[in-house]
């Protein structure tokens, strides 16, 4: 699971403000490590994995007693739930699709929270970011929608995507936030 370093958190939040600076409007940065705690993979994987054993023994040795069966299917299932829990593993077992649904989710919840209720309402977006799930979404209201357009925004996030992949992940944040910023600045530019 890709992390970053203080420094990359200084180096992004010190990219951040200068894209507010430029522009009259809302950005906000989203990273957070997982969009979901995906607690039922572990116990469901443990679970089954308890069974199966359970059912193999009783197949292939029945002569063994209930009890031996039974400490050997909960012994199974507290370790295997146990050791699924650590976050890397547990994201092997969910499905690529869901991982993607559950961080568009929580980005467009981020959207709404930090744009949309906000105090101050106008023109802005969420750059969100889900380091668990490798997920990116840049979230925006209708009106950069209209001025920017989806296609510029998806060529953000797959240059973003692709620095990613090549292991530059703070590089390509850096790089899709001064692409947002320049967007814009071009188009809602700073009062005054």
């Amino acid at each position: 699971m890709a992390k970053l370093s203080p420094a990359e958190h200084k180096r992004l939040a010190q990219a951040v403000d200068a894209l507010r600076a430029g522009t009259a409007a809302r950005f906000e940065l989203v990273v957070v490590p997982l969009s979901d705690r995906y607690v039922l993979y572990p116990v469901a994987f443990g679970a089954f994995a308890a069974l199966l054993v359970g059912g193999l023994i009783a197949v292939f040795d029945a002569r063994l007693s209930a009890q031996i069966v039974f400490g050997t299917e909960a012994v199974l299932f507290v370790a295997l739930s146990a050791l699924l829990e650590w976050p890397p593993l547990k994201l092997l077992l969910v499905p690529k699709h869901l991982k993607h649904e559950r961080a568009r989710q929580f980005a467009h919840r981020a959207f709404a929270a930090r744009v949309l209720a906000a105090r101050e309402r106008k023109t802005g977006m969420v750059f969100f970011v889900s380091l668990g799930e490798r997920y990116v979404e840049l979230v925006t209201d209708d009106a950069l929608d209209r001025h920017v357009g989806q296609p510029r925004w998806n060529e953000i996030v797959a240059d973003c995507t692709e620095a990613a992949r090549k292991g530059r992940l703070a590089e390509g944040l850096v790089q899709a936030i001064e692409a947002c910023g320049r967007e814009l600045a071009r188009h809602f530019p700073p009062p005054g």
